[in-house]
């Protein structure tokens, strides 16, 4: 009994950390969010409601008979709205004292008088309430799962013209009482479409699982379901990049879990190291961190400077003493990110092989060095795409600064000290020779390496946004061991553009067997 009580005290830390894995990415989304949401919302919330479809009401009252045909919603008063958080999973939408306006067509029929015309009516005191649960799906994507919805609409009444009117307001009860039953029965149901499947179809743009280049993919995989307060929305994702020779390949996550404590923005997006160097590691495993150069890609004064260095090997191989250098960078392990307070570092250990290439024979090394360098890093947002730029040299260093342009923006987190260091991996003597290389290769690397790695990388990746809503006024906070991005939001697509742009085409059966039947006008038919 001791031993397994002492095996489960063992066991206990691991189950936990399997039952909540800390996220790559999460994202928070605060009440200020939330209200814009409830603006375009709302928009899309009246489009629906005009596109509700009433049935045809009939019915007799003594010799009397009815029909009323064709209703349309010609206006919306929808002023008193609300959307507000409700812990655990929920969101709650709510309208009061709305009004809906309706056009319809009347047919009458008494004994041998048959009048037809239209009626315009008005839905007062209309409330809405509806329930929005919020889950995470297999595919870890984020769903509505479930909607519970009220509507009650307090009183209606319907204005009359034509030779029968009189006649008409004496049936007004019930023409006016089956109109508002019907109309009450139709408000649910549109709703539950517009939520169960068009903003699923939004959410259905959030990128989940997807690549980022030719040799590397993201998954953006939701970890558990969505976490609600009273004021913010938060979403863990697992933000790992994967190697697409390898996608089933998992990096474990040891790194520090992005802790969100700000709600003054819209909206935050927190990455942790270990986003970074999963992406670093997805590269290393693609086998693409080498970089060769040769011939005229070697700036004249290092290959001046290389020759003399390595002159003797050089001599020895006459008559190839004219035969082209080649240098080869190529990094041994998978680099690691480091996000502190004051700024953002990879470090990388790399190996430099120099070779004489001669004509028509095998290549002669002259030298193989281990390279240790630190280099800076600036992550920064440009639309919805996520980038790092790199560099070698701090903020400050030169006179027009790090970038060769200006100083950062404050939206950008600025550079930590870069280090660079190359040493002979044969013997301290040869070490101390090449002390004199590490100024030029510090600067080869600066100016020739550096942006052929930031132009591979300078698409950057995506955060996990619907499509037609973007980031503005963004600011990059760094912190131990993880960096948020604070920034406001706006829409640049209407959900119902964007909804619309994805719709399914429905059949032409389909839609013959949805389309109301059009109204008779043939009296024999009342």
């Amino acid at each position: 009994m001791a031993a397994g009580s002492c095996l489960l005290l063992l066991l206990l830390p691991s189950l936990v950390t399997a039952l909540h894995s800390p996220p790559g990415c999460k994202i928070r989304i605060t009440s200020k969010g939330l209200d814009l949401v409830k603006q375009e919302g709302l928009r899309f919330v009246e489009q629906e409601l005009q596109n509700i479809t009433v049935s045809d009401l009939h019915g007799n009252e003594g010799q009397f008979q009815y029909n009323i045909s064709q209703v349309k919603v010609t206006d919306l008063q929808l002023a008193f709205s609300d959307l507000n958080f409700q812990p655990q999973q929920h969101l709650v939408f709510n309208i009061n004292n709305a009004s809906i306006s309706l056009r319809f067509r009347r047919q009458l029929l008494y004994w041998f008088f048959y009048d037809i015309g239209s009626i315009n009516a008005s839905a007062d005191g209309v409330h809405i309430y509806t329930v929005l649960q919020l889950a995470k799906d297999e595919a870890g994507r984020l769903k509505i799962s479930n909607m519970t919805c009220n509507a009650s609409i307090a009183r209606m009444h319907a204005g009359f013209s034509g030779t029968l009117r009189k006649v008409y307001e004496f049936l007004s009860t019930f023409i006016v009482t089956g109109m508002r039953f019907l109309l009450g029965q139709q408000i649910c149901p549109s709703l539950e479409h517009a939520s169960l499947v068009l903003l699923n179809s939004l959410l259905d743009t959030v990128p989940v699982r997807n690549y980022v280049d030719e040799h590397i993919g993201i998954d953006y995989s939701l970890l558990r379901d969505p976490s609600i307060s009273t004021d913010t929305l938060d979403l863990d994702f697992k933000g790992m990049f994967f190697p697409r020779v390898r996608e089933d390949q998992e990096l474990e996550n040891h790194a520090v879990e992005p802790v969100i404590k700000e709600t003054e923005r819209m909206v935050y997006v927190a990455f942790s190291e270990y986003f970074f160097d999963s992406a670093m590691h997805s590269y290393f495993q693609a086998g693409v961190l080498t970089i060769e150069l040769q011939g005229e890609k070697i700036p004249k004064d290092l290959e001046v400077l290389l020759r003399a260095t390595f002159f003797g090997t050089i001599f020895m191989l006459s008559p190839s003493v004219d035969a082209p250098l080649r240098l080869v960078l190529q990094v041994s392990a998978p680099p690691r990110c480091i996000i502190k307070p004051s700024g953002t570092s990879v470090s990388v250990s790399a190996f430099l092989n120099i070779s004489l290439v001669p004509p028509d024979r095998p290549p002669v090394q002259l030298s193989s060095m281990a390279v240790e360098t630190k280099l800076s890093a600036k992550v920064f947002l440009q639309g919805k795409a996520l980038r790092v730029q790199l560099d070698l040299r701090r903020y400050g260093e030169s006179p027009m600064g790090a970038w060769g342009e200006s100083p950062p923006h404050p939206t950008q987190n600025c550079f930590l000290l870069s280090r660079f260091r190359i040493y002979s991996k044969q013997s301290a003597l040869e070490s101390l020779a090449l002390f004199s290389l590490q100024a030029p290769l510090k600067t080869l690397l600066q100016l020739t390496i550096m942006p052929i790695i930031n132009e591979r990388t300078k698409k950057g990746v995506q955060i996990p946004l619907p499509e037609g809503m973007d980031f503005t006024r963004e600011v990059v906070t760094n912190h131990a061991g993880f960096l948020t991005v604070g920034a406001d939001l706006h829409f640049s697509k209407g959900l119902r553009e964007v909804i619309e742009k994805y719709r399914p085409v429905p059949t032409a059966a389909a839609y013959s067997s949805s389309r109301p039947a059009e109204p008779s006008l043939d009296p024999s038919s009342l």
